[in-house]
């Protein structure tokens, strides 16, 4: 078993941010982060592994975010649900997410439980126990799922269909849910396979912060899952997208109250660029055109010409693979979608053209740095991030470095990223064509709706 101490000091204008995290990889391959966070007698408990959506192939889509809620569903030592009573019983809370690069189970709980909880976790992670009488019930749950957060949901609708239209060959095209033929076509046998190809020590990042020693933790970890065989997860193939030959375009029609407008570019992350300049150039430039109520898009579309009632803006460089930089706006009941479209694209072309003046560019760093910083007040929230850099592939230590790389964009950066990736080429467009409504009191579409905003699919309770 291999230790390391790594400490890190990072300054944000005058609020400095320290973080000393031990990471122990076990003789099984199995890694460990421990941050200790004292401020309160809390722990945060989380197991990652690498596999999901993006793992998946067509007529099984959807299986990872299923073996998911039959984590719960019982094993040799626990009857269906007694893993999720006695976290209730200990106190604490506890909930599982699927997204297109990993599966993660975790609890929140007193520094008293934290290794009850890990003892669980390593309990499941070998002998799980998939039972037909138990996987029909949850199959329906996850039916009925799909139906209300994606079907019935018309910006989630888009979104899923605009992924769809933008990636031909490239996994991220597939819905984290799965499509609904493949979910009522899966069988006990797919989930003991998915189970049996992924949940092996070697594809597992364990994350543990708050109240707790780290030495105590690795120790734990060691006598839980240390026993467990590493297992051989198969290597991915390269699924490289098919080059874009110019702009896509879908329009989906479903019953909503008002239109709704996406736009995604396919652009680079930090896995896929040789260095981190661009990815966080085009997190500023996000920032730059939607980030509260003095960005470029709440400025200048929603308050000054008045022709969206809402927008947004969105990248993130922390992904597996490829992925999108994503604009969404909801027209006003007097904006077409032809005039609302063309406003956006002006506001990025303004991007390309005029270099953004400091006092803006700074604003912009602020507020992104701001929002890091505050995020760290959680013990759930700095577990999140360690575990989602490291399963991803791009490595825990970036939380060290991205409030530095963040503050090093510069103007020409913001420029040559939008001028770069932003181009008609690279683009996909979609349009909500609303619908007549049975219900009319069915809550209008906001920007991306039910879908986490980096492609994952959102905690349900189990």
């Amino acid at each position: 078993m291999a230790v390391w101490l790594i400490s890190a000091s990072v300054v944000a204008g005058e609020l400095e941010i320290e973080s000393d995290v031990v990471e122990a990889t076990l003789d099984n391959g199995l890694t460990v982060l421990v941050l200790e966070d004292r401020r309160a007698p809390v722990v945060a408990n989380m197991v990652w592994y690498r596999v999901g959506s993006a793992d998946e192939h067509s007529g099984i889509t959807g299986i990872s975010h299923m073996l998911e809620h039959m984590m719960f569903r019982g094993s040799e030592k626990y009857e269906p649900g007694e893993f999720s009573r006695i976290v209730a019983r200990l106190g604490g809370r506890e909930n599982a997410f699927t997204g297109r690069d990993y599966t993660g189970y975790h609890q929140v709980i007193g520094s008293d439980h934290w290794e009850t909880v890990m003892a669980m976790e390593a309990e499941r992670m070998r002998h799980l126990k998939l039972q037909e009488d138990e996987f029909r019930p949850e199959l329906r749950v996850v039916q009925e799922e799909r139906r209300l957060r994606v079907e019935d949901q018309p910006n989630s609708l888009l979104r899923e269909q605009l992924m769809a239209t933008a990636f031909f060959n490239h996994p991220y095209g597939q819905p984290v849910i799965g499509w609904m033929t493949d979910i009522e076509a899966y069988t006990l046998e797919d989930l003991q396979d998915w189970y049996d190809r992924y949940y092996h020590p070697s594809n597992v990042v364990v994350v543990v912060v708050g109240d707790v020693d780290a030495d105590e933790v690795i120790a734990a970890a060691e006598k839980h899952f240390g026993a467990i065989p590493s297992g051989n997860v198969p290597e991915a193939k390269p699924r490289r997208e098919t080059p874009q030959a110019g702009e896509r375009r879908i329009t989906v029609q479903a019953p909503a109250q008002v239109p709704f407008l996406m736009m995604g570019w396919k652009t680079p992350v930090l896995n896929t660029l040789d260095s981190h300049e661009d990815a966080y150039a085009l997190l500023v430039a996000a920032g730059i055109l939607d980030s509260g109520e003095a960005s470029r898009f709440a400025r200048e579309l929603v308050r000054g010409q008045e022709l969206a009632s809402a927008t947004s803006a969105r990248y993130s460089p922390f992904a597996r693979l490829d992925d999108l930089f994503m604009v969404a706006a909801v027209p006003t009941s007097d904006t077409d979608v032809e005039t609302l479209e063309q406003a956006l694209l002006d506001e990025i072309d303004r991007l390309a053209e005029e270099p953004v003046d400091d006092r803006e560019l700074e604003r912009v760093q602020a507020r992104v740095i701001a929002s890091e910083v505050f995020e760290r007040d959680s013990v759930r929230a700095q577990a999140f991030q360690l575990g989602m850099l490291e399963t991803v592939g791009v490595g825990w230590r970036e939380n060290d470095r991205f409030l530095e790389r963040v503050r090093e964009v510069t103007a020409e950066d913001v420029q040559r990223v939008v001028r770069e990736y932003l181009v008609p080429e690279r683009r996909t467009v979609g349009i909500l064509d609303p619908q007549p409504m049975d219900d009319e009191e069915a809550p209008a579409p906001g920007p991306y709706g039910a879908p986490d905003l980096d492609g994952g699919y959102p905690e349900g309770d189990h």
